[in-house]
């Protein structure tokens, strides 16, 4: 009779419904997300041409960096948690700037698809969301496609 419940036990417990969910390591990996992107990779970063570099950290930790150009400090968001939505949309939790004066956190819907990556929504925790369907709400114009 034990044996028969250590059994059905460990069945029920390997079952996929009871996996552990990816991590955001495991997601960006599926998704092709590490490495750096950018409108243009042949050119400076610049505000209009963004250099986005996401970095697997020791310990297993996903990092994105932000880089405008030199005359520009680099927005560092450190990924909470992320999420497969469907085959070229991710969602993300994410802490911008974290351990300063400026820690927001931040939910993101990033759309992936052939080698490219775009935007499509965010919204700090308890304010206005700032990207919608991919536009960037304040300046009414399409987040860049990297």
């Amino acid at each position: 009779m034990r044996s028969a419940i250590l059994l059905v036990l460990s069945v029920v417990v390997s079952h996929p419904a009871f996996a552990a969910p990816p991590t955001p390591a495991e997601i960006f990996r599926q998704f092709g997300l590490f490495g750096t992107w950018a409108v243009d990779c042949g050119r400076p970063a610049s505000p209009q041409n963004p250099y986005v570099s996401d970095i697997l950290q020791d310990g297993g930790a996903v990092v994105e960096e932000h880089h405008l150009g030199p005359d520009y400090a680099v927005n560092h968001y450190h990924v909470l948690s992320a999420a497969k939505l469907s085959a070229r949309q991710v969602a993300l939790e994410v802490m911008f700037q974290p351990g300063s004066e400026a820690a927001q956190q931040q939910k993101l819907v990033m759309r992936v698809w052939n080698g490219r990556r775009r935007t499509m929504f965010n919204q700090p925790e308890g304010g206005e969301v700032r990207v919608q369907n991919g536009v960037a709400l304040a300046a009414g114009v399409k987040t860049p496609t990297l």
